[in-house]
């Protein structure tokens, strides 16, 4: 590769200024053309068909190396621009997903309004929500296909730029090179030329001079003749060099710098086509997603269109109609009786239609209960039953509830199959897998189960109370029924409900009152059956149960009746029950049987 200092030069041929920098003027006749004559032609008429760096600015190298680094940097600064604008719409993209996710339902579909209203709105969410995947969309392509594309092709044009400016100092370089020998030729041959001079004169003077002897003159003649052929092959040696040189000059200024002129106008040529072809991409990257955009913005049109005014008053009704009939009218209440009754015998008697009147207090009670409509609304607590709502609202919230539960319920048995299956194929290939490992969460998904089932049996008595029906199931929980008012939305020991989700537990068996009755009066306690160990912490929040630690060892006092809860005793005497999937018993062998199981 050529280099070369800044070509600031004015003409063709060297000399030497008075401040020692060379400087170049009018170039002497050559003193052969060396066959440039018809180069020279062929770059004229290509000149005149079109305007070239390499002809036109052959002398600008410093400018064109200013020109085409900016050139790379405009690039630069475009591609910033991009990234600033990507960040931009990644920045839009988010906030409206946060939007969305703010005024989103954080509630079940089940448990949010179905007023067409609300589900119109709902439907605007998500498409505002697609709306905002689409920006980042805009934004992943502007990243990819425009600054990314952008920085590479930066890269590129970098390198080449180097090459060519390197090609260029290299040939500026070479024709330092051939000027200094053509330089030192020439000066040689004036040095030459001078000696030959002073031989010349010296010569003439011995050969004047009639003191002079014959060998004197007949040196300096010989001296003569060696200075002048010396003189004469540095007058030959200087006409070579000066030749070489100008055609090196003529291919520096005609060929070789218009070819790397050349290249450099291409390079900044295509950078301005790739500019033009990014502006053009940065416009298409918004272009392709605009029919997907409007897609959305017709979808919010429609669901706009969609809101139903009736609808929603059939909803509102279906809603909060209770089922109950208009209060009747309120009863003459005659007081005045006891004033007219017979005072022979002193005796207060009872007149005979008061056995039948009903109680007044109860009465007021009642109208009370159904003339809420009339004033402010009383606020009733939510029990687990739903038993504050009127009937058919009651029902339907039951039967909501049992939905739920069942789903629940399957998905624990799904999962209980599953741990089994996989279970036993760990015993069948013991390398696969250490059988062991699935017990603990196996005995977690029967004691969800076993809660699940609780819970549903739960919600059905409570909707056969509903129905009118009696329940297909007993247990020994049928006293759980009757607590279901309860008046701080929990329910009595026996039940399971609590404010806390985090404290749902299924609820022991509620025993039968006289029992109790006969263990206060006998202060001897149950005798243990066995014992057992826990397996698991329990907190038995709810009356009734036993609180125990993991690994804790307890007496077993009465077993499980099929309920999922065993009765059992601590060391220190306290009793209670706990939940039979929590523990691993072990019956005593003159029990009802030695059966170990967890």
């Amino acid at each position: 590769m050529r280099q070369t200092a800044p070509l600031n030069w004015s003409s063709t041929a060297p000399r030497k200024g008075h401040d020692g920098r060379r400087r170049w003027e009018t170039k002497p006749e050559r003193v052969s053309n060396g066959g440039y004559a018809d180069i020279r032609g062929v770059l004229s008429r290509e000149r005149q068909l079109a305007m070239s760096w390499g002809t036109e600015l052959w002398d600008q190298f410093e400018n064109l190396d200013k020109h085409t680094q900016w050139g790379i940097d405009f690039l630069e600064r475009y591609a910033k621009f991009v990234k600033e604008r990507l960040e931009i719409e990644q920045t839009y993209a988010k906030q409206l997903r946060n939007l969305v996710k703010k005024y989103c339902p954080k509630r079940s579909k089940e448990d949010e309004p179905r007023f067409s209203s609300c589900l119109s709105f709902y439907a605007i969410l998500n498409e505002l929500n697609d709306y905002a995947g689409q920006r980042e969309i805009v934004a992943e392509e502007m990243g990819h296909k425009v600054y990314g594309e952008l920085m590479r092709y930066g890269q590129d044009l970098k390198s080449e730029r180097k090459h060519h400016l390197a090609e260029g100092r290299k040939a500026q370089q070479y024709l330092d090179h051939c000027w200094k020998q053509m330089d030192n030729s020439k000066k040689k041959f004036e040095r030459e030329c001078k000696e030959a001079e002073k031989s010349q004169i010296s010569y003439e003077r011995l050969d004047n001079d009639a003191n002079a002897t014959k060998s004197e003159v007949e040196k300096a003649k010989s001296q003569l003749y060696l200075r002048t052929h010396m003189a004469d092959e540095s007058k030959n040696e200087y006409a070579a060099q000066l030749q070489n040189f100008n055609g090196e000059q003529w291919k520096h200024f005609n060929v070789a710098i218009p070819q790397i002129f050349k290249n450099l106008q291409d390079m900044d040529e295509r950078r301005t086509v790739k500019l033009g072809e990014t502006y053009r991409s940065f416009a298409e990257v918004e272009r392709r997603v605009i029919p997907i955009i409007s897609k959305c913005l017709d979808g919010m049109v429609v669901a706009a269109k969609s809101v139903d005014e009736r609808r929603d008053s059939a909803i509102v009704v279906e809603s909060f109609k209770s089922g109950f009939d208009p209060p009747v009218d309120f009863p003459f209440e005659d007081y005045s009786q006891n004033i007219y009754r017979t005072g022979s015998d002193g005796t207060i008697s009872t007149p005979k239609n008061e056995a039948v009147r009903p109680d007044p207090k109860h009465s007021v009670s009642r109208a009370k209960n159904k003339l809420w409509l009339f004033g402010k609304k009383p606020k009733a607590p939510t029990l687990e039953d739903f038993s504050h709502l009127p009937p058919e609202q009651r029902r339907k919230r039951l039967q909501q509830r049992i939905d739920e539960l069942s789903k629940e319920l399957q998905k624990e048995v799904d999962q209980r199959d599953a741990l089994n299956k996989m279970k036993d194929v760990y015993e069948k290939n013991p390398q696969m897998g250490d059988p062991g490992s699935l017990q603990p969460k196996i005995s977690e998904t029967m004691c969800n189960m076993e809660r699940l089932r609780s819970e549903i049996h739960k919600n059905e008595s409570w909707l056969s109370e509903v129905e009118g029906k009696q329940s297909s199931r007993g247990d020994r929980r049928a006293s759980a029924d009757v607590n279901h008012h309860a008046p701080h939305g929990r329910e009595s020991p026996e039940g399971s409900y609590t404010d806390d989700p985090s404290q749902e537990h299924r609820s022991p068996p509620q025993p039968d009152p006289h029992e109790f009755d006969d263990e206060f009066e006998d202060d001897d306690p149950l005798p243990a059956i066995g014992h057992c160990k826990a397996l698991y912490g329990f907190d038995g929040q709810n009356e009734g149960t036993l609180v125990m630690k993991e690994d804790e060892i307890l007496y077993i006092i009465e077993e499980d009746k099929g309920d999922g809860w065993t009765r059992a005793r601590k060391q220190s005497g306290e009793e209670g029950y706990v939940p039979t999937s929590y523990v691993e018993i072990t019956l005593e062998k003159n029990s009802k049987g030695a059966v170990t199981y967890i």
